[in-house]
């Protein structure tokens, strides 16, 4: 969220209608890692864009990405509530006890584990926690979960799917190590996701 950033608020006073239509910027951001999250609408990214292109792609950035950085927000912000809302064996109150059950409704697990990432326990274990999602909200976990990744893989400058392995075998003390697990476990977790929505 902090790379993304806070977005363009109204300022007081300011009418929020002329907000919805102010336009963003027409160049890709500098930093990698936001050019991989807000890339070029046309043209590719070994592509030198001819004039025609880079004003397309100018345009159509100044017209979308405010509203793909809100999006983005979003989802991350959904994450954080969910997991700071989490409590033992799926208490969503954020005092540690349960709010009642929620609606099923097509309600899935994300991906068999805890909040922490280990086994979770049998329904009512006081030291494991269940977090159920709504299919609205699996997709919002899906995509800040590929926009996690998309920005680790980027800093670890991950080329090509074939690098995990590689990357797998770095020693303990390679200081990227720490988050080449993060990126590594992001992974199982989105395609844990996935099969449970697919199924």
């Amino acid at each position: 969220m902090e790379l993304i950033g806070p977005g363009e608020e109204p300022a007081e006073g300011d009418d929020p209608l002329a907000a919805l239509f102010t336009e963003g910027p027409s160049e890709p951001p500098s930093d990698p890692a936001l050019a991989r999250l807000f890339p070029d609408a046309y043209g590719g990214p070994d592509e030198v864009p001819d004039d025609a292109t880079h004003a397309a792609a100018a345009e159509f950035r100044r017209y979308t990405e405010n509203d793909l950085r809100t999006r983005k927000r979003e989802d991350a912000l959904a994450v954080v509530r969910a997991l700071d809302a989490l409590g033992p064996a799926g208490g969503r109150d954020g005092s540690g006890g349960t709010d009642g059950p929620r609606e099923t409704d097509g309600t899935e697990g994300v991906g068999g584990t805890d909040a922490t990432g280990g086994a979770a326990g049998p329904e009512g274990a006081a030291d494991g926690a269940v977090l159920r999602l709504r299919p609205d909200e699996s997709r919002q976990w899906l995509g800040a979960l590929n926009d996690l990744r998309l920005a680790i893989g980027t800093r670890l400058e991950v080329t090509d799917e074939d690098e995990s392995g590689e990357l797998l075998r770095l020693p303990d003390s390679d200081p990227r190590k720490p988050m080449v697990m993060a990126y590594l476990w992001l992974g199982g977790l989105q395609e844990s996701l996935i099969e449970t929505l697919t199924a």
